[in-house]
C-alpha cells in the first residue's frame, strides 16, 4: 500500500508539472480576466463554447461565473438566449480549429459579438479570421498527438504511453487557469465567498 501511494503522489506531481510548465510563456489569464471583467461591468452576456473534454472545461467555467452572478450559458442549453452584439462568446479550439467551434464562432461575429478563442495553435486561419480576441495556452492537443503520430513509425508510437496523452494535457491546464480565473474575477468584482455559495442550485 505505501509504494501505491507513493505512486500515485509521484504521478501526481509530474502531472501538476507538466500542467504549470505550460503557464511559463502563456497571455491566457491576462485575455480572458480582461474580456470577462469587461461584460461584467457592461453587464453583458457570456457564452461559452466547445467541443469534447474542451466543452467540459468550459462548462465548469460557466457554473462559476453563474456562481459569481453573471449571465453565463452554455451554447446549445434550451435556455440559452441569443448573442447580441458585444456580448462575449469564449470559445476553445485547442488544435486552432473545430468545424462546429469556426461555425459557431462565424455566428457571433455576424451579430457584433466579441469571440475570445482559447487555443494552442493561434497562428491558424480560423483564429485569425473568427476570434477577436486570443487566449494563448501553449500545451500539448490531440492535433499535436496526430503530427507526432505520422512522423514516428506506428510501433514507436504504440510503445510510447505518454502521462497526458490525447490533449489531456491542454485540458487539464484550461481547468487550472479558468480555476486562477474565477479566484481572479471574484476580487475584481468584490464577490464575498458567502455571496458566491448562495448562488449553487438547491435542486439536489
Amino acid at each position: 500500500m505505501a509504494e501505491e501511494v507513493v505512486s500515485m503522489c509521484s504521478l501526481a506531481s509530474q502531472i501538476c508539472n507538466q500542467i504549470a510548465a505550460v503557464f511559463s510563456s502563456s497571455d491566457a489569464l491576462d485575455a480572458i480576466l480582461t474580456a470577462l471583467a469587461d461584460a461584467a461591468k457592461n453587464h453583458r452576456r457570456i457564452f461559452v463554447h466547445g467541443v469534447g473534454r474542451e466543452l467540459l472545461m468550459l462548462k465548469s467555467l460557466c457554473m462559476r461565473l453563474v456562481h459569481l452572478g453573471l449571465s453565463a450559458h452554455v451554447v446549445g442549453d434550451v435556455t440559452t438566449p441569443p448573442i447580441r452584439p458585444h456580448d462575449l462568446l469564449i470559445a476553445s479550439a485547442g488544435p486552432g480549429s473545430f468545424s462546429t467551434v469556426d461555425a459557431i464562432c462565424a455566428v457571433a461575429r455576424a451579430n457584433s459579438a466579441i469571440v475570445l478563442l482559447v487555443t494552442a495553435h493561434p497562428e491558424t486561419p480560423s483564429c485569425k479570421n473568427l476570434a477577436t480576441h486570443i487566449a494563448y495556452l501553449p500545451a500539448r492537443t490531440m492535433a499535436d498527438d496526430h503530427t507526432s503520430s505520422s512522423s514516428s513509425g506506428e510501433d514507436e508510437l504504440i510503445s510510447k504511453r505518454e502521462l497526458l496523452p490525447m490533449g489531456s494535457l491542454y485540458e487539464g491546464a484550461m481547468f487550472v487557469l479558468f480555476e486562477v480565473v474565477v479566484y481572479k474575477l471574484g476580487d475584481i468584482l468584490g464577490e464575498a465567498p458567502a455571496a458566491i455559495t448562495l448562488r449553487h442550485t438547491n435542486l439536489e
